[in-house]
């Protein structure tokens, strides 16, 4: 059974390791500092393992909560649960937190070479609002920099 529950500063070892594995850009000092800071949350999705063993973390997602607009830092999955609806699952709860925090818009940004990324928040209603040249440092083994699309998407009807 899949469960998206918040971390706390318990889960940090897991969420380290998860991060290690998923590479989706945050630092290990950044995740530490975002589980204790009070306007931001860290989601994380839990799987049962088999019978006898404990829960394993699959996913984490992490939005910060401003007065206005709530930004997206991070979403990671591991690499054997990628297509499987896990990233899916975790926007939606990030929009759900993000809604009942009360902001009125949900913002974020990515790599222009992340199609599979930029597919997952156009499904989920976030529209291009502009862009940063060459915001992103070079992928390993490529030339030049990428830009960082910004996109975001409205929550209050």
């Amino acid at each position: 059974m899949l469960e998206i529950k918040p971390l706390s500063n318990n889960h940090l070892e897991a969420l380290l390791e998860l991060e290690a594995a998923a590479a989706s850009g945050m630092r290990p000092a950044a995740l530490t500092s975002a589980l204790k800071a009070p306007a931001i949350r860290v989601l994380g999705a839990w799987q049962d393992a088999g019978k006898q063993e404990a829960r394993v973390l699959i996913g984490y997602a992490i939005v910060a909560i401003g007065p206005f607009d709530a930004e997206i830092e991070a979403i990671g999955v591991l690499p054997g649960w990628r297509r499987h609806g896990i990233a899916g699952l975790l926007m939606q709860a990030l929009i759900d937190v993000a809604t009942q925090a009360g902001s009125e818009r949900l913002l974020l940004e990515v790599r222009e070479t992340n199609d599979p990324a930029i597919r997952l928040y156009q499904a989920f209603g976030f529209t291009l609002d502009g862009r940063r040249k060459e915001y992103y440092p070079a992928v390993e083994g490529t030339a030049g920099r990428d830009d960082a699309l910004l996109m975001s998407r409205g929550l209050r009807s």
